[in-house]
């Protein structure tokens, strides 16, 4: 049995001109809101649309998580909090970094970001990455410099297990989230290893970019389904709604009204995600 169904794309979304969509998340009442890489800006879409704008210009966000205090966390040159009255808080400078990709949370509302050292996008020469957690109330801590392209982020249900993308080699690492060295915990059947969220039964779903779709493995690392979507490149996926069986997944481009390049697309799960914390940094 196929585990995602009902697939369609967010009309308002796909009737509106996009580029690379990252970051999705599902927000109060089942808002989509969801970032253009290239294009630029964070985007909040409610289930009946239109869409609007929540922040212009701002490129390359690759991650987005909901803050404690309302509003949203977002990366790109800096990690910087968009709070509700529209007002920006930054969390982390550059610190040496060429930005910052993916983000997630810790169940005590730690914020996980991904460090980008180069610039891949830009045909820099590769350089290894890191993932930090930025804790509450301070304090910066690396937790695995083993990573080149850092992308999709996720904790294990037991949150004793960290899992992130690296985009450059098409593998998903793990390793605890206590310290220690990182693993290869799966390679993608095709494609590449982009956004990811983790699922109740410890089922670890990754958008597999240029490969088209998204591939739940299991907790061991096992492949156990891939699922090919309208687009040809697929760059992340969450999980939320009321039973965490929505699914939200974003594109760069698509195969309906491909003139107007990325969309969202909505789907259900058979299998609940892992709801994420709101940060509190």
């Amino acid at each position: 049995m196929a585990l995602l169904g009902d697939i369609a794309p967010i009309e308002a979304v796909l009737n509106r001109p996009h580029g690379l969509l990252e970051g999705p998340r599902i927000g109060a009442g089942g808002e989509a809101v969801y970032s253009d890489v290239i294009g630029g800006g964070v985007w909040a879409c409610p289930p009946e649309g239109p869409v609007r704008e929540l922040l212009g210009k701002r490129r390359g966000i690759g991650g987005i998580v909901a803050h404690a205090d309302g509003g949203w966390v977002f990366s790109g040159r800096t990690l910087v909090h968009l709070q509700p009255d529209g007002a920006q808080r930054e969390l982390l400078g550059e610190e040496g970094a060429r930005g910052y990709n993916d983000l997630a949370s810790t169940p005590r509302g730690g914020l996980l970001a991904g460090v980008l050292r180069y610039r891949p996008l830009a045909g820099e020469p590769a350089v290894p990455g890191a993932l930090i957690e930025l804790a509450p109330g301070g304090g910066v801590t690396v937790l695995s410099e083993d990573v080149v392209w850092p992308n999709g982020i996720g904790l294990a249900p037991d949150a004793a297990t960290v899992y992130v993308s690296d985009y450059s080699r098409g593998v998903v690492l793990a390793l605890a989230t206590d310290g220690g060295e990182a693993e290869d915990f799966c390679s993608v059947p095709q494609g590449s290893a982009d956004g990811l969220a983790v699922d109740g039964e410890g089922g670890v779903w990754v958008a597999l970019g240029e490969g088209g779709g998204v591939a739940r493995f299991h907790a061991d690392g096992r492949l156990h389904e891939q699922v090919d979507l309208p687009a040809s490149f697929v760059s992340s996926i969450s999980f939320g709604g009321k039973d965490m069986r929505d699914v939200l997944i974003s594109t760069a481009d698509n195969g309906v009204r491909p003139e107007l390049g990325g969309t969202l697309l909505r789907a259900r799960s058979a299998v609940p995600g892992l709801p994420l914390a709101p940060v509190r940094v």
